[in-house]
């Protein structure tokens, strides 16, 4: 009877740790807020690349941007971005009001849009709205971008 009941306690007790929420880090560094994302879109105003790195992580990450389709990390993403922009002599990036920000443990992810205005060497402006959402992973206190989704709606 003994060894029963041990052993159905044993059952109970792996039945309901199956229902446990498993345990999240707490980061200790503030979550990212709507000027350190401004900051992001900042850097990408000035159309050099070396001035947004810092916010990207290195190593195999997915990067979603409007050309071409998918970068698999920030070196192809920056190499890919430096041609993209290369036909561009000035941009402006402006967060709109509808920045929604999660933190989750050692994690965080963003959402909005993004009014843009960029003027092409030959001097045509484009304008439009961009959708932005970026998961960031705090890496040794620094909140870095593991990934990003840049994309616009068809016209």
């Amino acid at each position: 009877m003994k060894r029963t009941s041990t052993i159905y306690l044993c059952a109970l007790a792996l039945t309901l740790s199956a229902f446990a929420k498993p345990a999240t880090r707490k980061s200790a560094a503030p979550a990212p807020d709507k000027a350190y994302l401004q900051k992001i879109w900042d850097g990408w105003s000035t159309l050099d690349t070396a001035n947004v790195a810092k916010f990207y992580a290195d190593g195999p990450h997915t990067f979603f941007d409007i050309a071409p389709l998918k970068y698999s990390s920030w070196e192809d993403y920056e190499k890919g971005v430096k041609a993209e922009l290369a036909d561009y002599k000035s941009a402006k990036f402006i967060l709109n009001d509808d920045i929604a920000i999660h933190p989750h443990g050692d994690l965080v992810w963003a959402t909005a849009t993004v009014k843009e205005e960029m003027t092409t060497k030959a001097g045509k402006v484009e304008m439009g709205t961009f959708r932005w959402t970026v998961v960031f992973e705090d890496q040794d206190g620094k909140w870095l971008i593991v990934h990003e989704h840049v994309s616009e709606p068809l016209q």
